[in-house]
This record gives C-alpha cells, structure tokens and sequence, in this order.
C-alpha cells in the first residue's frame, strides 16, 4: 500500500507547527523540515513513521534541531 496520501496530509500539519515554534516563514519551515533525518525517516515506509501523528512526527524534529536553530 502506498502511504504518499498520508505523507501529503500530515506534512502541512507539521510544517505549520515547525513555523510557529521556530517563528519562521512556512516555506522556511518547509526547507528545514525536508533537509532533515526526521523527514527521511517518513520518507522511508519501512520505518513506519507514516502511521504518526503530526504531533508526534514534529517532536522528533525539535528532539533533532533542539531549541537553537
């Protein structure tokens, strides 16, 4: 089963929360959450990460970035 429709649904969500927490523009956001091991790991179906909550996905992002980008 493909998981891209999932992927497309809770990236936004994500990108937003990543805006607002590190008060960047969404496209900013964007970059930064693409450039990162977080993403790769949703890319990557074998992990399952796709299966998520945004919330969820966005923590382990700040868990990567920490609170000083």
């Amino acid at each position: 089963m493909a998981h891209g429709l999932v992927k497309a649904a809770i990236i936004p969500e994500i990108v937003k929360l990543i805006a607002e927490k590190y008060i960047v523009p969404e496209k900013k956001a964007l970059d930064m959450f693409y450039t990162s091991a977080t993403a790769a790991s949703l890319a990557d179906d074998e992990t399952g990460l796709y299966g998520q909550s945004a919330l969820y996905i966005f923590s382990l992002f700040v868990g990567e970035k920490g609170d000083l980008l």
